[in-house]
C-alpha cells in the first residue's frame, strides 16, 4: 500500500468538482423530466413494440444520462442525446430478443383530427398502426421523430446515429413505404415488410 500524498488529494478534490459541476442538481432534473418523459416513453412504445418495455426502457434511459455526467450547452443537446441513449437501449434489446412483440398503440380523443366522424379518424388510427408496426424499425423511428416529435433532420440524425444529409431522402423513402403498407392494407393486400 503507498502513502497518499498531497497531489493524489488534490487529485481526488478536483475530481470531485468536476463531479459536482457535471451533476445535474435535483430540481433542474424534475423540470427536464417532466418536460421529456412522456414524449419520451410514447417514442419508447412505439419504437420497442411495448408499453411495458417502454417503462423499463424510460427508467434505464434516465440513469444513463445522468450517469453519463456530460456537459451539456442547452436541453436541447442534452435531449439529443436522451434519444440517442433511448434509441440505443432499443436496439440492444432487440438484438438480445429473438422474437418481436406485437405493437400496442393507443389513441385518444386529441388525435382525431378536425372534421372526420370519430369513426373514421379511429378506423384511420388503426390503419395508421398497423401499417408503422409493418415498417422496418428504422423507417418507425424515422417517421415518429419526424412527425410525432417534431424533430429537425440534423435532430434525428443526432438521436439514430445518421448523417443528418441523408435523413431527408430516408424519411421520403420511409412515408413512400408507409403509403405503400397502407395501399396495400385498404385493397386487402399489405405483405410485412421485412426487418
Amino acid at each position: 500500500m503507498r502513502d497518499v500524498t498531497v497531489s493524489d488529494i488534490e487529485r481526488l478534490d478536483a475530481a470531485a468538482e468536476r463531479d459536482a459541476a457535471l451533476a445535474m442538481d435535483e430540481d433542474a432534473f424534475r423540470v427536464f423530466y417532466e418536460h421529456t418523459s412522456r414524449p419520451l416513453w410514447a417514442y419508447l412504445a412505439r419504437l420497442s413494440g411495448s408499453r411495458t418495455d417502454a417503462d423499463d426502457l424510460l427508467q434505464e434511459t434516465y440513469y444513463r444520462l445522468l450517469r453519463a455526467r456530460m456537459r451539456f450547452g442547452d436541453d436541447d443537446h442534452r435531449r439529443r442525446y436522451l434519444y440517442t441513449i433511448a434509441t440505443n437501449l432499443v436496439l440492444d434489446r432487440r438484438r438480445r430478443r429473438l422474437t418481436r412483440p406485437e405493437l400496442p398503440m393507443t389513441g385518444s380523443a386529441d388525435d382525431v383530427a378536425a372534421g372526420e366522424s370519430g369513426a373514421e379518424a379511429l378506423d384511420n388510427q388503426t390503419v395508421i398502426r398497423r401499417a408503422m408496426a409493418r415498417l422496418k424499425r428504422r423507417d418507425r423511428a424515422l417517421l415518429w421523430l419526424a412527425y410525432a416529435q417534431g424533430a429537425s433532420h440534423d435532430e434525428i440524425g443526432a438521436s439514430l446515429g445518421l448523417k443528418s444529409a441523408s435523413v431527408r431522402s430516408m424519411l421520403f423513402r420511409a412515408r413512400r413505404r408507409l403509403a405503400g403498407v397502407i395501399g396495400g392494407m385498404r385493397t386487402g393486400g399489405g405483405a410485412r415488410a421485412a426487418e
